[in-house]
């Protein structure tokens, strides 16, 4: 599609303009000059503003866009749907609002599209306030240090790279390793574990079979009526792509503005990059790296920057993130993966080589890292996991030098030994997130050596006779536990009773 100037268009195009310009004025009122793939240009409108929404007049009714490009003589408009009835020629006027969704409590349990409308065949959501869908991000004074543990219930990731309330935390890795998964398991863990966390789910261009049965999971384990999920499929128009995002934030902020927590999930920022690239070069700005426009670092940045944990004075209420990003062939150095890192607070990476190799999840304990850090950790989880990232990293390097040589010293075998237990220890099932006592159990066995006896391929049977032993025997110690208040070792009674019980089931274990 050419650039088109006004002394470029037909003469019937021109006279409309003229008797729109004699009529209304320009200011407030424009014409469509022509149309194409979502895109309308629109000629007037000197008063619209950015993401203003603006009504197109058409035969078949009116239809709404979105004021992207503003140029001197036009604007380019994205359309919020087909562009089937919209033709050179069509008034257009401001509707004098920016875009904005329906936000609050009535799209708690709800699937929607980006502008807020049902997707579940339920009612219409009668909502009385409405977020924007851009919006500034919270100033420095308007924020506090993120010190909230935002539990998911994977240990892995508890343990080694915390997640705070506030912080955003990025998962990424290639396609089919378990990303969603680990998202979808700390929705369930905000349930299991009585948070009070909302959940926003923003599937960005997923297949609806995949959303659907995600939805249906998520009511199975009874976290939808926490949780909205905002759906997009790749039948979607790019618009709709790239407003979910940011209309799932909207969402999220209306939590965090008052006083609550909520948890945003965007699935996946790849496709969001994708569709905004799409819709860029239909508005002809000039491509740049792999096509895309200069500013896509800022449209994943001002996306990021809204999540926040809120300081006292607004409320002490938090908005935290979990991007996902899709890599191709573990290459985390290409463009978005790289843009996404450099804005996010640490990031949890998934490695192809474990998923196969049957280690799940498949977090890779060199390449991932949290820069919150232990600042969003329990005490008693931080106070015996310090060491297990080193040591974990340590064992996967010596397991491979280990391959091409068999005289090894005693020390190199026992940490070989001890870091077989230690990955078989932090496999974890899909859907079964654990507690915070669950967890520092489990870690203790292994790291004080209570488990050296028992045989790598059974430590996950010697875990679960452990937790079931010391729920039964000594519930009101493990509730205590479970508040993540004191470092274990405190109460010298409790790490007695953890040690004499994993010593007995170890024993059993004995080959």
């Amino acid at each position: 599609m050419a650039d088109i100037t006004v002394t470029e268009l037909s003469d019937e195009l021109r006279q409309a303009i003229a008797q729109l310009e004699v009529s209304e004025g320009l200011e407030k009122v424009g014409i469509v000059t022509r149309v194409g793939d979502g895109v309308a240009w629109v000629h007037g409108l000197r008063e619209a503003g950015y993401s203003e929404v603006l009504e197109i007049q058409t035969a078949e009714g009116v239809v709404e866009a979105f004021a992207l490009n503003l140029m001197e003589d036009e604007i380019g408009a994205v359309l919020l749907g087909s562009d089937q009835g919209v033709s050179a020629g069509d008034k257009v006027k401001l509707k004098g609002e920016v875009l904005s969704v329906p936000v609050g409590e009535e799209l708690l349990g709800r699937v929607v599209n980006p502008l807020g409308e049902p997707l579940d065949g339920g009612p219409a959501i009668k909502s009385k306030q409405r977020g924007l869908v851009e919006r500034e991000a919270i100033g420095v004074m308007g924020r506090k240090s993120v010190h909230e543990p935002l539990m998911t219930g994977i240990m892995s990731v508890d343990a080694m790279f915390p997640i705070g309330r506030g912080q955003r935390e990025l998962i990424i890795g290639d396609r089919q390793t378990g990303k969603t998964a680990i998202a979808l398991d700390t929705m369930i863990n905000q349930a299991r574990q009585k948070t009070g966390v909302v959940n926003i789910y923003v599937a960005v261009g997923q297949k609806l079979s995949k959303i659907a049965r995600l939805v249906e999971r998520l009511k199975s384990e009874g976290v939808m009526d926490q949780t909205i999920v905002v759906a997009t499929s790749p039948s979607d128009p790019a618009s709709l792509l790239y407003l979910a995002p940011y209309a799932g934030t909207a969402m999220g902020e209306y939590f965090r503005d008052n006083s609550k927590h909520a948890l945003m999930i965007y699935d996946d920022l790849t496709k969001h990059a994708v569709a905004y690239r799409q819709m860029s070069l239909l508005l002809r700005r000039p491509p740049g790296r792999e096509a895309f426009p200069g500013d896509v670092f800022y449209l994943h940045s001002r996306l990021l920057e809204r999540s926040a944990k809120l300081s006292d004075e607004l409320g002490a209420g938090s908005l935290t993130a979990l991007p996902i990003i899709e890599t191709q062939a573990g290459d985390i150095s290409a463009y978005i993966p790289t843009n996404v890192i450099s804005i996010t607070d640490g990031q949890i990476f998934m490695e192809t080589d474990l998923f196969y190799q049957g280690i799940r999840p498949a977090i890779s304990a060199g390449l991932s890292v949290s820069r919150v850090g232990g600042a969003a950790q329990t005490k008693t989880l931080k106070s015996v996991s310090g060491n297990l990232k080193l040591g974990l990293s340590q064992f996967r390097e010596l397991a491979s030098f280990a391959q091409f040589g068999s005289d090894l010293d005693a020390e190199t075998k026992a940490q070989i030994e001890r870091g077989q237990r230690l990955t078989e220890l932090l496999k974890q099932p899909q859907y079964q997130p654990m507690s915070v006592w669950e967890q520092v159990v489990s870690i203790v066995a292994v790291s004080e050596g209570y488990f050296d006896e028992v045989p790598a391929a059974k430590i996950k049977d010697a875990q679960a006779d452990l937790l079931a032993r010391l729920w039964t025997n000594h519930k009101a110690e493990m509730k205590a536990l479970n508040r993540g208040d004191k470092k274990f070792g405190e109460d010298k009674s409790t790490a007695k009773i953890v040690k004499d019980a994993a010593l007995a089931v170890a024993k059993g274990f004995e080959d």
